[in-house]
């Protein structure tokens, strides 16, 4: 959950590592650092404590100047937010240092033979025992009768040698003091992407710090080792030796990942749902059959026709749209759907038939938990699928088949748009499998008319901002909060309540609103605010008897609707409204007021939105 990035190259390495530290920031920001090397000085260290700013400005007071580099920033797993603990670290008596992302699980057992064998260490860290681990091997190396002075080879071999004692992940950039002309990078379940340039090379946990620089990338696959040169790149696999790079084109834009004007990305994120809505349609509604269409399922129509059961899995946000497409799918499909987390699916066995087909869905594609979880159910036979947003990240590449979301890089930490567009691409598969199971040709173009609708829909959605703003106004000192919903909205309620606790710090909790009285009810006082999401629909009269039962115990209500309601209006503190629309569409259009009320709300409390406290965007540690 931390983020890499490398140059070497003729130019000054660190405009562009402390450039793309910022860049990667949302994947952690408790501490920052870069190193670089050349020959008179060998390698240079500026830590901070803090944020890339922070970084930028200790820079700044003690440039270094030097065109080779690597920097970090880190979301702490091992010890405190601490300049101690902060990357890079140095290995031996500054013969390397290193950048690294994952977690080392057998670190202490590593860490008691290296201070048996007299090495010092000054962090917590399990990075440092890498460091320090690799200066050992190196040193045997070198001090064996045979070795070659300056050889390449004796530094990929000392890497080589470390990585296979390593238990655990590993996304790792490092230099060496005597060869300011290389980096070396190695990756096992933690992502690394090498940018290829005329006369320099980069290295990025993701492509974001790359935009703007080159057009061309490698993406590292796991047991593989690369070493960079300013005018090469050799790969070389833990058990295929030397292999080709598979140099591929970058897509992002310079002006996706910029904040356009907008105070905040999760706000710009927010706004830019109609559009991101639109992408996940574009090219996948099928009018003429009255259905929905994948370019890469890889699966034949017969091959899923024979399919008689889905498993979806996922983590937080991504975990609450599968329990959305859950109802969605069974539905409209008929057919049966379970939705497990992939941190417990990981280590479950459940009892799966053949003819299962899992999903696993991510925004970032490098989800830990979730890529395991896909491991092991390939592993056992089944056909993995991806829902994901990110192009290229390792889900992507590792499943047999996949849709991407194609909502653009999403930056604020708190998932809005990826949410969005995940239920889109599932409502859009509960179609494609209705037709393939029985749904009407004229329910698949109702279906469809829907769906064409949406991007419109949510822009007449964030309309209702400023009535939010009030709201949120109202109840911004409140302490807990209850998330109220039935049916699909059951899971909107779960994900307007983590949006809440993610970002603003307040204890919520999402219920389906029928289960309230089995307990929660005990919660509900004066200053308990229960946000009630109850749009027309099949339970919109048990769902208002609900309310009703929080009001007769002098709960605040804040009650998501559709079009004007007076019957919830008589009884409601605050009414918030949102267009009319089909029952499986809802959790899409209600999404948009909680995203809206958490971020007001944690702005009017002095939150920083986009990095809030011990979260990271892409978790790529277990």
């Amino acid at each position: 959950m931390c983020g890499i990035v490398g140059y070497i190259g003729s130019k000054q390495a660190s405009p562009f590592l402390v450039g793309g530290l910022r860049r990667l920031e949302y994947r952690g920001y408790d501490s920052a650092g870069i190193a670089t090397i050349n020959s008179p000085e060998g390698i240079r260290i500026t830590r901070v404590a803090g944020r890339v700013d922070q970084l930028d400005q200790a820079v700044s007071r003690r440039p270094q100047v030097a065109t080779t580099g690597i920097g970090h920033t880190r979301w702490a797993t091992h010890g405190p937010a601490t300049e101690e603990n902060a990357h890079p670290h140095v290995g031996g008596h500054g013969v390397l240092a290193l950048t690294h992302n994952g977690v080392i699980e057998n670190y202490e057992t590593l860490k008691q033979g290296l201070l048996a064998l007299g090495y010092t260490f000054h962090s917590a860290t399990d990075s440092e025992v890498i460091a320090h681990l690799m200066a050992e091997c190196l040193k045997n190396i070198s001090a064996a009768p045979n070795a070659t002075t300056d050889s390449v080879d004796r530094y990929v071999e000392a890497v080589q040698q470390t990585l296979v004692q390593l238990r655990g992940t590993y996304g790792l950039a490092i230099v060496f003091r005597d060869r300011p002309d290389m980096i070396i990078a190695a990756r096992l379940g933690s992502p690394l992407v090498i940018g290829v340039g005329r006369g320099e090379h980069f290295l990025a946990s993701d492509t974001s710090p790359l935009v703007g620089f080159t057009e061309r990338i490698v993406y590292l696959a796991d047991h593989q080792l690369a070493v960079l040169r300013a005018d090469s790149i050799q790969v070389i696999h833990r058990d295929e030796g030397k292999v080709r790079p598979n140099v591929q084109q970058l897509s992002s834009q310079t002006q996706e990942v910029d904040l356009g004007g907008f105070p905040h990305y999760m706000l710009k994120e927010i706004y830019e749902q109609p559009e991101s809505i639109r992408n996940a349609l574009r090219g996948r509604l099928d009018k003429d059959n009255g259905t929905a269409k994948f370019g890469g399922l890889n699966l034949t129509p017969q091959q899923l026709r024979s399919v008689r059961r889905l498993l979806l899995t996922g983590c937080g946000t991504s975990w609450h749209s599968a329990m959305v497409g859950e109802y969605i799918i069974e539905e409209l499909a008929r057919l049966p759907v379970e939705v497990e987390y992939a941190s417990e699916l990981r280590y479950r066995n459940p009892p799966l038939e053949h003819d299962t087909l899992i999903f696993g869905i991510t925004q970032s594609g490098e989800t830990a938990d979730t890529l395991a979880a896909l491991r092991e159910m390939k592993r056992k036979g089944h056909h993995t699928l991806a829902i994901c947003n990110v192009i290229g990240s390792s889900i992507a590449q590792e499943a047999d088949g996949g849709i991407y979301l194609h909502a653009g890089p999403e930056i604020g930490v708190a998932s809005t748009k990826a949410f969005t567009s995940q239920l889109t691409v599932l409502s859009l598969l509960a179609l494609h499998f209705g037709r393939l199971r029985g749904l009407s040709f004229e329910a698949g173009q109702r279906i469809i008319a829907r769906l064409e609708e949406l991007p419109e829909l949510i822009e007449r959605t964030l309309e209702c901002h400023d009535k939010v703003r009030t709201v949120a106004a109202r109840f911004a000192d409140a302490t807990n909060f209850l998330y109220l919903g039935r049916n699909t909205n059951f899971p909107s309620a779960l994900e307007g309540a983590l949006k809440l606790k993610e970002i603003s710090y307040i204890h919520a909790e999402g219920y389906p609103a029928a289960e309230m009285k089995h307990g929660p009810i005990a919660l509900v006082d004066e200053h308990t605010p229960s946000v009630f999401i109850i749009p027309r629909g099949v339970v919109y009269d048990k769902v208002l008897s609900n309310l009703q039962e929080v009001k007769a115990r002098g709960g605040p209500v804040i009650a998501i609707v559709d079009h004007h309601d007076p019957q919830v209006a008589r009884l409601a503190d605050e009414v918030i409204s949102v267009p009319a629309t089909e029952e499986f569409l809802q959790p899409i259009v209600t999404a948009i007021p909680m995203q809206l009320l958490a971020y007001e709300i944690a702005t009017l409390r002095g939150c920083d939105v986009d990095k809030p406290r011990n979260l990271a965007k892409s978790v790529t540690v277990e």
